[in-house]
């Protein structure tokens, strides 16, 4: 039996748009009958290109998402899950005010709509851990469903570790909505992977993850440009055929 976790982070670039002719038709190359379980491009709006044929994780990514069209698209959308603010802790945006749209937008979502509402999705540092924290008190009586984690490194048992900590620490269901390795070790972002993604499948309180990225470009110097899922052609690299049809997971 196919576990499905795996979210694809479908980079909004790779869409057709005006000045950017994208490469929509790598979408038909994706084997949505495997461990892939949906498709996040940070946005509020569906890729073209998906055609249905899997869920769609819409996201509130910062605060210029809570008005305006993406607002609308967040609203009307039928999709069951919404993720809430991307790093956050990054982005100057306080626990408290993020606590104050929780409650003003998002709870609504759900007790108008139906909706599962994902935390934001923090890095993982000191910094990261210390903001949920405080968002968390913040939204104790109206809490989200799922836990939005980030995680970048080097050593899977310590990215293991952090994951069980916060999993001991929280009841929600995690959805690990970034992750990827930063060594610039061929064989060690493989490992990293592999390693991370056969944990996750066999973890039933993680609900979902995405492997960053699937994109043309590499988005800055940070992530191993060995763990793009994607190459500038927009042909799927080694690790991303191994992500999306393979389970359990073996070294490329």
């Amino acid at each position: 039996m196919v576990v499905k976790k795996r979210c694809l982070l479908w980079d909004w670039t790779n869409s057709s748009g005006p000045g950017n002719p994208g490469v929509p038709w790598a979408m038909d190359q994706c084997n949505f009958d495997g461990p892939l379980s949906s498709v996040s491009n940070w946005n509020t709006w569906v890729p073209p290109e998906l055609h249905g044929r899997a869920p769609y994780r819409p996201m509130v990514h910062l605060e210029a998402q809570l008005s305006g069209q993406d607002w609308n698209n967040v609203w009307n959308s039928d999709q069951p899950i919404i993720h809430f603010f991307n790093e956050p802790d990054k982005n100057n945006i306080s626990p408290e005010r993020a606590a104050d749209a929780w409650h003003n937008q998002m709870i609504p979502l759900r007790q108008q709509k139906g909706k599962k509402l994902v935390s934001p999705s923090v890095s993982s540092d000191e910094n990261g851990k210390n903001w949920l924290a405080d968002f968390m008190d913040r939204v104790s009586n109206a809490p989200p469903d799922l836990l939005g984690l980030h995680y970048y490194g080097t050593d899977g048992n310590a990215c293991i570790q952090y994951l069980q900590d916060m999993h001991s620490k929280y009841p929600q269901p995690i959805i690990v909505s970034e992750i990827a390795s930063i060594d610039r070790n061929v064989g060690s972002v493989y490992n990293f992977t592999v390693q991370l993604a056969n944990f996750m499948d066999n973890s039933d309180w993680i609900f979902e993850y995405g492997f960053f990225g699937c994109m043309r470009q590499l988005a800055d110097d940070f992530v191993s440009p060995d763990a793009q899922l994607m190459r500038q052609d927009g042909t799927f690299t080694d690790l991303m055929e191994k992500l999306q049809w393979d389970q359990p997971i073996t070294p490329p």
